[in-house]
């Protein structure tokens, strides 16, 4: 059926009948539970976020300084090893969107979990930049890509209305994993050693997502004879309608771009910070344990925006809040290069927390908002492409000004003035409609 190309600022015609399925399948765990299934959804999907750490820059950046002292390499050249792997990598990720969106979630997190966990061991064995390259394009493609990718995609194709709330809750994950696992990682390599971590790492990966995800994640409720957000099918009066962009569809809209250019920008730059944070730190004077505090007021402030976010997505405008995001990133920036003692600590740990959690539940939330579930795992699929080459770009900027200058200073004030831009245009370009209208 040939669709209409949805114009800026008008609704496209719904299209509700796409996401009917004729054939209904059972399952018997969807079944015997006694409550709306899409709860048990964002449990399993939390998971998801939370075991994507060992390969997310927060989980990273721990390892960092142990690998350069062992393979005995530059800050410059580990950066760049870390760019070409996480670009690489990002390259996959718009057919693991297609995967999900042809094989569905379960088969998806299956494939996607136990390789995550063999990509971990892998980097317990590098021993030298081209393994460790290859590492770094196995662990940001599987665990900070694929494995997000699937977390997200599970939970926005059984909620719609509710979808904003869900994704808030479920972002929970990626903030327990700033609080638990660098301190987590500090202890294993103390312990034993940084090639040893990862291995354990990807034993708790193989122990927890993989089973978890093969045995609740499911694919979108309409096959199981139930409704997103826990209408059911039978209520009377209750009309979902829904737009479902292609990505091409999608592609020739300004709103896609506005919304992936602030997350390319936030990718980059928030990776820049944390990839670097101990040196940048270091520069100010603060040595590693106080350093290594930042982790939790940005965990705690991360679960609290990430539930914020959750209730002003649907009360305010995305392109608000993502222009928040951005002042929040440059404001971070700024502050970098003035933390000093404690209590400038805790601010800039909070403001990252606050930037991190918003973003989080804005990039997981804003695309199926505007674009709708049926394509939505190869649109968010590129998406994340996009997002994850910023995080190959952003520190290997950083490690460029550092060589260059001498200092971080220079590089982080001259790249906040980006997102400052693109935070003063965005609440004035002209946007497509939101993806979905209900009625009772």
């Amino acid at each position: 059926m040939n669709q209409k190309i949805p114009q800026e600022g008008i609704s496209a015609k719904p299209l509700p009948e796409q996401l009917e399925d004729k054939s209904s399948k059972y399952s018997r765990i969807i079944t015997n539970c006694p409550f709306f299934y899409g709860w048990v959804i964002i449990v399993a999907g939390t998971l998801g976020a939370l075991m994507t750490t060992p390969g997310q820059t927060v989980g990273v950046s721990v390892f960092i300084d142990s690998i350069i002292n062992d393979l005995k390499v530059s800050r410059s050249t580990v950066a760049l090893m870390y760019a070409l792997g996480t670009l690489a990598g990002s390259f996959l990720l718009t057919f693991v969107g297609r995967l999900i969106d042809h094989r569905g979630p379960r088969h998806a997190v299956i494939i996607i979990a136990s390789l995550f966990a063999l990509a971990c061991v892998w980097m317990g064995f590098v021993n030298s930049p081209i393994t460790l390259a290859i590492g770094f394009v196995l662990i940001r493609s599987l665990g900070q890509g694929s494995l997000s990718l699937v977390s997200l995609n599970v939970i926005h194709i059984w909620f719609v209305k509710r979808r904003s709330l869900a994704v808030g809750i479920s972002s929970i994950g990626f903030a327990l994993g700033v609080i638990l696992f660098p301190p987590l990682i500090e202890f294993l390599i103390s312990r034993f050693d940084w090639r040893s971590a990862y291995i354990i790492l990807g034993c708790l990966v193989a122990l927890t997502i993989l089973p978890i995800g093969a045995l609740f994640f499911r694919e979108r409720p309409e096959v199981y004879g139930l409704q997103p957000d826990g209408k059911q099918e039978s209520a009377p009066n209750y009309v979902l309608e829904e737009n479902n962009f292609t990505l091409t569809q999608a592609l020739r809209t300004l709103t896609f771009w506005l919304f992936s250019g602030g997350d390319f920008l936030v990718a980059a730059f928030g990776t820049g910070l944390l990839f670097h944070h101990y040196s940048i730190i270091a520069e100010v004077g603060v040595n590693r344990e106080l350093a290594t505090l930042i982790f939790v007021p940005l965990g705690i402030v991360s679960v609290g925006s990430n539930l914020l976010t959750g209730f002003l997505l649907s009360r305010v405008e995305p392109r608000w809040l993502l222009s928040i995001v951005l002042i929040l990133l440059a404001t971070s920036m700024a502050i970098a290069t003035q933390t000093i003692n404690l209590y400038s600590i805790l601010i800039y740990g909070c403001l990252l927390g606050l930037m991190q959690g918003m973003k989080g539940v804005l990039s997981s939330s804003v695309y199926a908002h505007y674009f709708g579930r049926l394509h939505i795992g190869t649109i968010q699929g590129l998406v994340i492409t996009i997002s994850v080459a910023g995080t190959a770009l952003g520190p290997y900027i950083f490690a460029f000004g550092l060589d260059e200058f001498g200092s971080y200073k220079p590089v982080l004030l001259i790249s906040a003035l980006a997102p400052l831009a693109l935070a003063i245009v965005a609440p004035w370009l002209k946007l497509i409609q939101k993806s979905f209208t209900t009625s009772l």
